[in-house]
């Protein structure tokens, strides 16, 4: 690391009063992929992202979550499914994410940086599995839950008394299936921007019919805010 990369390491840490025995590994889970593009095109060769760390921490959000359920909440097979899915989404990481302040301490490739990749709830919830997985290294489990079950048990909470839905895109498809025989379809319409700087747009339609337009960085970020500006538009006209 460099004396500025571990300046920001150590501001993290003193935040959240935790020691890592590993810093190395909490400076990975917070390097995106453009960020360590950016660095082994200048020919630093031992910076990696945080893919690879982000890939292990949501395995291990899945084993804290679902041990949670198991052990507090006697719930079904189905809905514990349908609670891990509503706890572990995007939308609820990048929640957390901003709680923990993490996209002060990301590094960013310059793209992203002027784009708004601080705030982006894709980067985000990445960031935030890939802390997970450098803590489960550096400290084990029981850190985690020292660390993440109050937190997550607020939201399995919120998930079970219907305060809260995350997943617009099934939520949609269960509102539509029960007035029409097909499932939404979702179009992509348009790309803008140059490549480091693309947004997607894409149309959901119901027999044809746009009920909503979304945009994102990727095609899946665009699909899913065109799912919630639909869920939202259907649930307000029926006045759910």
């Amino acid at each position: 690391m460099t004396e500025a990369e571990r300046k920001v390491i150590e501001a993290f840490q003193e935040r959240m009063e935790i020691r890592f025995r590993d810093e190395e590994l909490l400076f990975q889970a917070f390097c995106h992929s453009s960020y360590a593009n950016e660095q082994r095109q200048a020919g630093r060769r031992d910076v990696e992202s945080n893919e690879r760390l982000e890939f292990l921490g949501d395995a291990v959000l899945e084993l804290l979550v679902c041990e949670l359920l198991y052990r507090k909440y006697p719930v079904s097979v189905g809905e514990m499914a349908r609670v891990k899915a509503a706890v572990a989404s995007e939308e609820v990481l990048a929640e957390i994410a901003r709680k923990l302040k993490i996209g002060e301490y990301l590094f960013l490739g310059k793209g992203e940086e002027r784009t708004g990749g601080r705030n982006r709830d894709s980067i985000l919830a990445d960031a935030l599995e890939a802390l997970i997985a450098a803590l489960y290294i550096d400290q084990g489990l029981e850190k985690l839950r020292e660390l993440f079950e109050g937190e997550i048990t607020s939201y399995v909470d919120r998930v079970l008394k219907g305060e809260i839905l995350f997943d617009y895109k099934t939520a949609l498809q269960e509102i539509v299936q029960k007035d029409h025989k097909f499932p939404p379809e979702y179009v992509l319409v348009q790309t803008k921007g140059k490549r480091d700087e693309k947004v997607f747009v894409v149309e959901v339609r119901l027999n044809g019919v746009t009920l909503a337009v979304g945009e994102g960085k990727t095609r899946k970020e665009a699909e899913k805010d065109a799912a919630r500006k639909a869920y939202e538009k259907l649930v307000g006209g029926t006045g759910r």
